[in-house]
Formats: structure tokens, C-alpha cells, sequence
């Protein structure tokens, strides 16, 4: 009986197996891959993207692509410190990549006074946000800033993570109809670009040690968790947070992410480092990094910003691009850090070797921009849900309402009427959603 059970499996497997090349096969579905130019070594964890923007995901650590559909031609394929590459239909097993050169601006030298690093770098994201029913596509681009201190003694924290100084976003909204529209804000927001920072100092592999060009592949317990290439100074390092737990020392911000619920179903990230003369790479030597994640979860474990249960599936990639770092005084970074608004004031400058947009984005950005915000503004009815009942009521400061609130406070009766509050509302919203989607299937 046994042995029948084992054969019964083996051929059903056998079928799934045959079946699922079939389908392949039949959609023209393709591999690719990605290899530099120059020394036809692979390139690890390269992003590609279908005719319309959207992420398809990214190459593994030998460089090879997931199955590309022809549906999705052309596509188009990134790699950070080298130039996009378009292919426009199927045929090509193997794409070639050519390295683009970028050159910054000279470091000012570490002194006695000026021991903080400030890094200032331009952002370009696509976010998408998918449930069940809706899809919210997100391009972004932003100027943010860092500021680090390499010197320990130094009593000064600085930030990592990137901060914002300037912002433009273009989301594109999409229905189970198929049905779309375009706003440059979102009650949502749900980028991982925030959350990726720049890692501190990190060593060589030891086999890099000393050479000038040389290639190294550190595994984590099952699987390649850094691809290490070094070529004139110039460094990159590509890496699968999600090979091994050492690797989420890139990524130390995202420590609490890893949990509640939250599942990273892919987590790449890469950063390139130029004029790197010591056995270790350092944000003084960085030019730029990029990743892809996706991720899958409940709202209210990945961005707290929804409380159904309807899972949601989110995916990020972004591209940095270094464009000035210097070393500055402690006193110039307190005045960096509480008046950054006023302290900056380019706008947002694209780098030379950031590659055009695709037509889709374009279009989405035409889009957005020929939107009337002033005539919206005017047409739009707030949503009293989202107001307090004692909006527009006069308030009491008198000694017994003020010892009554106290009270209430200490208790835990404020708190109680809020959640329920909260609860009876979003209630309701529920409500009204399922009695207007039974209207639209009638419809």
C-alpha cells in the first residue's frame, strides 16, 4: 500500500512538472541572462521591468531572470553604475550591460572641526500596493540627505535612513474593472524607501583583500547571501537579505519588520562604492545603492495603515544616486538637522547617469501634472467620519472639567470611549463598502 502511495505521488508530481513547462512553452514565456559587458560576468540581482513600468523582479546571484512572458516586451533591464538596457522583443539569452562611470564631486577632507558626514542623494522609486481587489502604483522622486559620524566620539547621532527634503509623487489607482485614475497624493503609504538606509563600514572578503580586480561569494546556511566584485577601485556589492540573518546587518533599521506576520518574499539589495583603497568599504566611498523587495502582510503589520484583515502584497524598487557629500562641522550639522527646509533649496536635481523614464511613467506624470488642484479643492466634501464629534463645540477649561479629564485620563475611560469610537466608525465604513460593492454586482 505504501509503495503504491509513493508511485501515485511521484507520477503526479511528474504531471505538475510537465504541465507547468507546457504553460511556459506556450506563453513564450523566456530566460535571460544579465552579464556585464566587459567581462561577461554575471550580474547579480539586475531589476527588470515590462513594457508598461511594472517591476518583473530581479535577476539571482548567477544573473539569471525568472521566466519573461513575450507579453511583457519590451523590457527593460537595470543595474546600477551601469547603463539601462531596453530589449525589445524575444530572442536574446543573454543581455549585455555597459558600465557608466560617475564621477562626484572631490570629498572635503575629515578634520579636527568638521567630523560629520553629510550625503545628499537623489531618490527614484516605483512602490506597488495590491490587494484582492485594487492596485495603487507609486513613482517617486525625492532629494534626501544623511547625516553620519564615522567618528565614535563624536557626541552627535545623526540619521542613516534617508530624510526627506523634497518630494514629488504620481500615483496611478487601479480597480478590479480595470478602471483607472491618477492623484499625486494617497491616504496610504506604504514605500519601503524610507526604511533603507546606508549601512556602516563594512570589510572585505578576505579573498579581495590586497587585489585589484577579483570577484567573491560569501554563503550564508543555504544559500549566496553576498556577491562581491572588485574592479580599479571601484567595489559593488550585491545582497540576499533573506539568505541568512547576518545579512539584515545591511538593513539594521527593518530589524522589527521581520516579524508579527510580515513575510519578505524577495529582499535584494546592491551598493556601489568608488576610489575604494582600504580593506573595507565605507559611505565616504559610496556612489549610489539600489533594491527590490516584496513583501506580503496584513496591513496593520506592514504600514499600520489599514485595519481589515485582507492581506496585502507590496513591492518596492528604488535607485539612489549620490549627487554631493561632504565632511562638515558639528554645529553646521545642528543647523542641517533642525532647519532643512530652509538650509536646502535646489529642488530636485537628476543625476546625469539617472536613465530617461519609461513612456508609461511619462505618461503618468503627464497625467498627474495636468490635473486642476485648485478646481478639486473646491469641488471637495470633507468626510465627516474623519471629524471629531466635538469639532465646532465650545470647550470648557474650567477647574472641575480639567480634574474630570484627569481622571478620566487616569482611569483608562478616555482611552475605552475612543477605541470604541474608532471601532463603531470603521464599523460602519465597512458597511456602507459591502452595501455599495453588492450595488455594483447587481449593476
Amino acid at each position: 500500500m505504501e509503495k503504491y502511495w509513493r508511485q501515485n505521488v511521484f507520477w503526479r508530481c511528474v504531471v505538475v512538472a510537465v504541465a507547468l513547462v507546457c504553460t511556459v512553452a506556450a506563453s513564450g514565456a523566456a530566460r535571460v541572462v544579465v552579464v556585464d559587458s566587459a567581462t561577461n560576468k554575471p550580474l547579480p540581482m539586475a531589476s527588470l521591468f515590462d513594457s508598461k513600468g511594472n517591476a518583473l523582479g530581479v535577476c539571482d546571484t548567477k544573473g539569471r531572470s525568472m521566466a519573461i512572458p513575450s507579453t511583457s516586451y519590451p523590457i527593460t533591464v537595470r543595474y546600477l553604475g551601469f547603463k539601462e538596457q531596453v530589449v525589445p522583443d524575444v530572442g536574446r539569452d543573454t543581455i549585455y550591460m555597459q558600465e557608466s562611470v560617475t564621477s562626484l564631486p572631490e570629498v572635503v577632507v575629515q578634520t579636527r572641526h568638521n567630523k560629520v558626514l553629510h550625503l545628499l542623494a537623489y531618490v527614484r522609486e516605483y512602490s506597488t500596493m495590491s490587494s484582492y481587489s485594487d492596485t495603487v502604483f507609486l513613482f517617486r522622486e525625492k532629494m534626501v540627505d544623511y547625516m553620519l559620524v564615522p567618528d565614535k566620539s563624536v557626541r552627535y547621532k545623526g540619521w542613516s535612513n534617508p530624510r526627506m527634503l523634497k518630494s514629488k509623487s504620481y500615483y496611478r489607482f487601479t480597480n478590479s474593472q480595470g478602471l483607472d485614475s491618477v492623484s499625486n497624493v494617497s491616504n496610504h503609504h506604504f514605500s519601503w524607501s524610507d526604511w533603507i538606509g546606508i549601512a556602516s563600514a563594512v570589510k572585505l572578503p578576505t579573498a579581495l583583500e590586497g587585489m585589484v580586480h577579483g570577484s567573491d561569494t560569501v554563503y550564508g546556511k543555504y544559500s549566496p547571501t553576498e556577491v562581491w566584485t572588485k574592479k580599479d577601485g571601484r567595489v559593488g556589492v550585491s545582497v540576499n537579505v533573506m539568505a541568512d540573518t547576518t545579512s539584515r546587518k545591511w538593513v539594521p533599521d527593518l530589524s522589527g519588520f521581520f516579524k508579527n506576520g510580515l513575510d519578505f518574499e524577495k529582499f535584494m539589495i546592491g551598493f556601489n562604492y568608488d576610489n575604494v583603497v582600504a580593506d573595507s568599504v565605507s559611505a565616504e566611498d559610496l556612489t549610489g545603492y539600489s533594491y527590490s523587495i516584496e513583501s506580503r502582510g496584513r496591513g496593520r503589520d506592514m504600514f499600520r495603515f489599514n485595519r481589515t484583515d485582507e492581506p496585502f502584497f507590496v513591492t518596492t524598487y528604488a535607485e539612489i544616486y549620490l549627487v554631493d557629500k561632504e565632511y562638515i562641522s558639528l554645529k553646521e550639522a545642528r543647523k542641517w538637522e533642525h532647519n532643512r527646509f530652509e538650509k536646502y533649496d535646489k529642488g530636485i536635481v537628476k543625476p546625469v547617469e539617472a536613465p530617461a523614464l519609461q513612456p508609461s511613467v511619462q505618461t503618468l506624470v503627464a497625467r498627474v501634472d495636468n490635473i486642476d488642484m485648485s478646481g478639486i479643492r473646491l469641488d471637495f466634501a470633507p468626510d465627516k467620519t474623519m471629524i471629531s464629534e466635538n469639532f465646532g463645540k465650545p470647550k470648557k477649561f474650567d477647574i472641575g472639567t480639567c480634574i474630570l479629564s484627569i481622571l478620566k485620563n487616569l482611569t483608562g475611560i478616555s482611552e475605552y470611549k475612543y477605541r470604541k469610537n474608532v471601532k463603531n466608525k470603521w464599523d460602519k465604513f465597512r458597511k456602507e463598502k459591502t452595501t455599495v460593492n453588492k450595488i455594483r454586482k447587481k449593476e
